[in-house]
């Protein structure tokens, strides 16, 4: 049965990309490294480390370790600038209603995500409360597609991976819950979500029947 729903936070309880886009588009201008809406694209559910690696690589570009530090700080500092003005109105459509669904069928509710902002988003959008575990950027050494941040997740909410359920955006979100043996399933595009358990477009009209049955059908040998 269903003991517990790890959410990631960028794409699926609420959309940050057009910030991190923003900021990502703005350090990659320094480098005179064009950044498009394709690029954010890919680094969906990649760390911070990690996504300025791709930038820098994409645009052939060699730097010091203390111009990728100050650049990692500087994307950082902008990022949370713009962090500072979102409101609740930002949540994505059903999510709300999803997790006090969840809470009222006592259904452990937990966060998965390579953001290290994560505690400050869940804040400033009012949905802190909803969450009994919330693992972020801070408390893993891996970053997707490595099943870290799910399996410290549920270590968390003392579940095992079979008893939960990750809602991801991003392919190596998706790859990161199934190497770790969750049903995953990807909040968006079915064809770019394809290796997911279960595609849905949001959580509106989405209800915890629904996705009971869908988990019946992938463990029903458990």
């Amino acid at each position: 049965m269903i003991k517990a729903c790890i959410f990631d936070l960028d794409g699926v309880i609420c959309d940050t990309a057009k910030y991190h886009f923003t900021a990502w588009q703005h350090i990659a201008s320094s480098f005179g490294i064009e950044f498009n809406l394709l690029d954010n694209e890919s680094l969906k559910g990649v760390s911070r480390v990690d996504s300025l690696s791709q930038i820098l690589k994409k645009g052939n570009k060699t730097i010091t370790d203390e111009e990728f530090q100050s650049a990692l700080i500087k994307k950082n500092e902008e990022y949370l600038t713009l962090v500072a003005t979102m409101q609740q109105d930002e949540i994505l459509p059903g999510v709300k209603e999803f997790l006090q669904t969840l809470k009222d069928n006592n259904i452990k509710i937990g966060l998965g995500s390579a953001s290290k902002n994560a505690p400050l988003i869940l804040e400033k959008i009012g949905l802190t409360h909803y969450f009994d575990s919330i693992i972020d950027g801070n408390q893993v050494g891996e970053g997707k597609p490595s099943p870290e941040v799910f399996l410290k997740g549920a270590k968390a909410l003392n579940v095992e991976p079979v008893n939960a359920v990750v809602f991801e955006d991003a392919v190596a979100g998706v790859e990161a819950a199934n190497r770790g043996g969750f049903m995953s399933i990807g909040v968006g595009d079915n064809h770019i979500l394809r290796n997911a358990k279960l595609v849905i477009s949001g959580f509106e009209n989405f209800t915890l029947p629904q996705l009971q049955s869908e988990y019946d059908k992938q463990f029903k040998a458990v």
